[in-house]
């Protein structure tokens, strides 16, 4: 079983998986980080030689990799959610949260975090707060689709965002994969 961590970008999925899978005793894998393993190049690189659709293509085929494995938190890119098949995977791997923030301080984040900006280019010709409303107008249903747990990160840290994740976790004593027609917000 694996424990899956979605939402857009900069909402914390690879902070707050490191920290969750060091409180559970598990691996944390960086989907975004294992498509550069794989590929054997930067996303960057990936975007630049072949578009959107190249690295959709490289991350559907890490996605059924990685959801093969057991005992790990997995932080899946923002986009993760957005081919059928990636989600009908994820959602049967185990449980899926989605760490949701406000378009400001996805924005502010994104701004403030260097390697965010380096790694991964825009999506939109749009850019910046409009980029990011067009994209989350796009992907909330399918993140609210695909999510057992939600946590809004506003405000908290991700210690905190663990916590929270971690208590939902033990109150259902490792819940069964997807339900997800009545996600519990925290």
């Amino acid at each position: 079983m694996i424990l899956s961590l979605i939402g857009y970008r900069g909402t914390g999925k690879s902070t707050v998986g490191r920290l969750l899978a060091e409180r559970l005793g598990w691996s944390c894998v960086d989907a975004d980080e294992r498509i550069e393993q794989a590929a054997g190049k930067s996303i960057q690189a990936i975007f630049a030689e072949g578009g959107e659709p190249a690295f959709r293509d490289w991350e559907s085929r890490v996605v059924a990799e990685l959801c093969q494995l057991d005992k790990a938190v997995l932080a899946w890119g923002g986009g993760a959610i957005l081919r059928a098949q990636n989600r009908e995977w994820i959602c049967s791997a185990g449980p899926v949260v989605w760490l949701r923030a406000d378009v400001a301080t996805i924005d502010q984040r994104i701004h403030f975090d260097p390697s965010t900006q380096s790694r991964r280019p825009n999506l939109t010709t749009a850019g910046g707060r409009q980029e990011i409303e067009n994209i989350l107008a796009q992907r909330t249903p399918l993140y609210q689709q695909c999510a057992d747990f939600q946590v809004d990160t506003e405000g908290m840290t991700p210690p905190d965002v663990s916590a929270s994740i971690y208590e939902w976790w033990t109150k259902n004593d490792e819940p069964a994969a997807s339900s997800n027609d009545d996600a519990s917000d925290f």
